[in-house]
């Protein structure tokens, strides 16, 4: 079963991308995943995952960065902080007041038994659920690619991350 998100979002998949289901490219506790594919056929495929839980009052964006690189650790393989960096109080169209951080990693994992170099481009955003007063949660939007080709998909990704706003209220609630 896919994870869910504790806000509802909208978002744009630039062109060349397709959703598929979590579960079945291996990554259940995404809420989203989007293909690149342009890349079907040349070993591991660039993707997009979105994922958000809600967090304590006291989460911090470097402590949810943190948390972040220890899950990798634990799940994939090595990894390795290249950057990270807060962005503004206006991160992306639609999110208003919310603060984030782009986190860069290098992780060295094995996929369908090869040794491979991946990329990661994180964009972390920490926002205050309007639906639900006084709750905050993490919404995670991670770019994943061989290193070798991570500039070829990051524009893709940076188009990607400025289309997500929250969903609009269904009319009449």
């Amino acid at each position: 079963m896919p994870g869910t998100l504790p806000v509802p979002l909208e978002i744009e998949l630039p062109q060349g991308w397709q959703s598929a289901p979590p579960d079945e490219v291996g990554a259940p506790q995404a809420a989203f995943v989007a293909l690149h594919t342009a890349s079907r056929g040349q070993g591991f495929m660039p993707n997009i995952t979105v994922s958000g839980h809600t967090v304590g009052s006291s989460a911090s964006l470097h402590g949810l960065a943190e948390e972040s690189v220890r899950r990798l650790r634990e799940n994939v393989g090595p990894v390795d902080v290249v950057k990270r960096t807060e962005v503004g109080t206006s991160p992306a169209p639609g999110f208003i007041d919310a603060p984030g951080i782009v986190q860069n990693v290098l992780i060295r994992a094995t996929v369908n038994g090869e040794p491979m170099e991946l990329a990661q481009s994180q964009f972390i955003l920490l926002l205050e659920n309007k639906r639900q007063r006084g709750e905050r949660v993490q919404i995670e939007v991670a770019l994943t690619a061989r290193k070798s080709r991570l500039q070829e998909v990051l524009g893709d990704f940076q188009s990607f991350v400025s289309t997500l706003r929250p969903a609009a209220a269904a009319a009449g609630g």
